[in-house]
Formats: C-alpha cells, structure tokens, sequence
C-alpha cells in the first residue's frame, strides 16, 4: 500500500509443463485487458467480495538483513535510513503490523529492540517516529513522502474497480516471469501516472508489480515487487510473500505475512497525527 502495501505456503498456480506454457499464448493471446482485468478479479475473489472488504490488518516479519547495508523500499513501509539504522552485522526478521483502510490510509508499526517505529498516512497527510534514529519526536512526512503515499492504490490494489477509480489500463504483451507466461497491463491513474503489472496467465493471479525506481548511488533503479504465495482469506486470494527487487542490486527483501484480518475495526485516531 503504500508501496504499497502494502503480505505473507505454497503458490495457487500449479505447476506445468513447459509445452504447455508454450501454448497458453496462442490460446490467450485474443484477450484484451478488460478481459484479463476481469478475470483478475474473478480469480482474487469477485468485484463484490472486494467492495465489502474496507479496512485490512496484516502482521508478519520483514528481512532487515545483515551485512552492515541498509535495508531496501519494500512495498507500503518506508524503511532505510527514513525508518531503520544501520542493520546488524546478522540477519534479523522485524514484526510488524500493517493497517490498512478505505481512502488510501494506512498504519505500519515496526518493531526493533523493543522500540516501535511508526509511518501513517491518512490519505492526505502523513507522519512517522523513527525511535531507531534517536528521533523521538512525530515527524511530518517531506514533500516526496507525501507525493509517494498519494500515488500508491487503495488496499484492493490498482486492478480491482479501475475504471471507478479514474484509471486506465492496456495491454503491453506478454513475458515470462518466474518462468510462467504471464500479461503485462500497463496502468494509468486518473493523475497520469503509470505502473506496470504482470497477471499469470494460467491463474490470473498478479505476479509482479512495478514499483517508484530507488536512488542509489546517484542513480534511479528500477524496482520490482514479487507477489507469492497466495491464500485464500474469507474467499478473497492474498499473497502471504512480497519479495521486492532493485535493479542491479542482488539482495532481495521480504515481507512474510502470517495473518490478514478483513475488516477490523479501525479507529479514525488511528490516523492521526499526534497533538
């Protein structure tokens, strides 16, 4: 959410052969984008289920590491050096808790040493504590926060409801990823901004979504987010792995999911900045 978000077992696709892969894009290749995006919804759940669902809580374990190197952007959570010092010379896994709401709001709690770091945004203003940088005080979130929280989808992702939500989606082709066909749908929001993202195209399941590229080294990398593992939660399919990649760095970050509740109830003060 966020970077979005914004997921923790085995994937729903089934294995098959490689001819078989070979075929699916002669057999699907007359699809169009509002087919696939329909058949997207269809295999997370159906356009209602999804309307019903308004708020999310997920918990589960980040990778924050070792080797003395700071911990990449994953999906929905600021971490690096806006949230976490330096990593420890091993690895280590943080709890956290993701709440997640109608609007664009979302709540990520991080835990570390038995400090709480905290990033919120209620869908126009944002802010966060950073306790592991000795900054103890609630920060407002800079200009390029602000402008990344504003650009990230609504909890159902980018796919569900587009058309209600200003967006516009084509197809680009189809690519390999993970070694399956899968569709590339090319996404633009009412705002014009654009993403990619990759549906399986024997599950229709989203495989990979393109996220906002990351400066390194005075650079901007392309970054990729690896949906995995899916599970079905009250009938809607989740992914319960988010494996984030940047182009021409060779570790990966994780986020392990290891329980999703529809529909908390989620306090308005939840959101709020501190006074």
């Amino acid at each position: 959410m966020f970077r979005k978000i914004l997921a923790i077992s085995s994937f729903v696709a089934l294995a098959i052969s490689l001819a078989a892969a070979a075929d699916t894009p002669r057999a699907s290749a007359n699809l169009t984008a509002a087919q696939i995006v329909d058949k997207n919804v269809s295999a997370r759940g159906g356009l209602q289920a999804w309307r019903a669902v308004q708020a999310l809580e997920m918990t589960g374990k980040m990778d924050a590491g070792g080797n003395e190197r700071r911990t990449l952007p994953v999906p929905g959570v600021k971490t690096g050096a806006n949230m976490l010092p330096r990593r420890p010379a091993e690895p280590v896994q943080l709890p956290f808790v993701m709440d997640l709401k109608r609007g664009r709001k979302m709540r990520v709690e991080i835990q570390f040493n038995g400090q709480t770091a905290l990033q919120v945004y209620d869908g126009s203003k944002g802010w966060k504590l950073r306790p592991f940088l000795n900054r103890h005080e609630v920060e407002a979130f800079t200009p390029e926060e602000l402008q990344s929280a504003a650009a990230q989808s609504d909890l159902d992702g980018p796919l569900i409801d587009f058309a209600a939500k200003g967006s516009k989606v084509e197809l680009e082709g189809m690519e390999q990823v993970d070694g399956r066909n899968a569709y590339n749908l090319k996404v633009a929001d009412r705002l014009g901004r654009v993403r990619h993202v990759w549906i399986d195209a024997e599950n229709f399941l989203e495989v990979k979504v393109e996220g906002s590229p990351r400066r390194l080294d005075g650079k901007y990398h392309p970054v990729a987010i690896y949906y995995r593992d899916y599970k079905s939660v009250s009938g809607l399919m989740m992914p319960y792995l988010l494996e984030t990649t940047v182009d021409g760095v060779k570790e990966k970050e994780k986020i392990q999911i290891e329980k999703i509740v529809l529909n908390p109830k989620l306090d308005e003060a939840r959101f709020a900045m501190p006074r």
